[in-house]
């Protein structure tokens, strides 16, 4: 009989195979399992984490999240497809900043996407998993990042927060503002149809809001 699970390392991260034919339960228990007996191996590093094998609802890959936790000390700050080139480059530099934000300042986590003009306001740095829709707003205190597309409307570093940035998979804003300076792009959002995304940064440099692919070595200068 095949394993229900299969754990498997890619950069940045791990990868769960999971069994199609075996009851969750008992996929949910040999997950507990696994971690636990390699919970000194892992330790507490930062990771992002692929399921693979079977499809999930959102309720069920909080329960395997849930395993995970509840049986080792690693932190997934998110749960990516592996094969995706763009998805690897961006985990790189989401692992360096996750681990500023917890050092530094408190931070909090966001699972969906935010469309029909939803609004999310907070005082911490936050990061989404999912999409900022047209119409839709965050209005944060300190950083944003976005494991998807931002297409809405971003307002970063609302408490005077010197060099606070914006983040995002895709970044097709209708406005940024950090701090004092805003930005708004010259054409209207095509979010949803470009062929090749390139994960940015948006951020203020001589006075003025500029978008930057980002890489883990930008993110070690903030």
């Amino acid at each position: 009989m095949k394993d229900a699970v299969m754990i498997k390392s890619f950069p940045n991260g791990i990868s769960l195979h999971l069994n199609e034919e075996q009851p969750f339960e008992d996929i949910l228990e040999e997950i507990g399992s696994k971690f636990s007996e390699a919970r000194n191996f892992f330790g507490k590093a930062s990771m992002a984490l692929s399921i693979e094998g079977r499809a999930l609802s959102a309720s069920d890959e909080i329960r395997v999240l849930d395993a995970i936790k509840s049986n080792s000390d690693l932190q997934i700050i998110c749960i990516v497809g592996k094969d995706d080139s763009t998805n690897k480059n961006f985990i790189k530099a989401l692992v360096h900043m996750e681990k500023k934000l917890a050092s530094n300042e408190d931070g909090q986590f966001f699972k969906g996407s935010l469309k029909n003009k939803e609004v999310i306001e907070t005082e911490n740095s936050i990061i989404v998993l999912g999409d900022v829709y047209p119409g839709s707003a965050i209005i944060c205190a300190r950083n944003v990042i976005i494991l998807g597309g931002l297409y809405g409307e971003v307002y970063a570093g609302g408490n005077g927060m010197e060099g606070a940035f914006v983040a995002a998979l895709e970044m097709e804003p209708e406005r940024i503002k950090i701090g004092d300076f805003k930005y708004k792009p010259n054409t209207k959002s095509k979010w949803g149809i470009h062929p090749k995304v390139q994960p940015k940064i948006a951020c203020v440099k001589n006075n003025r809001i500029v978008l930057e692919p980002l890489t883990k070595d930008l993110l070690s200068t903030f």
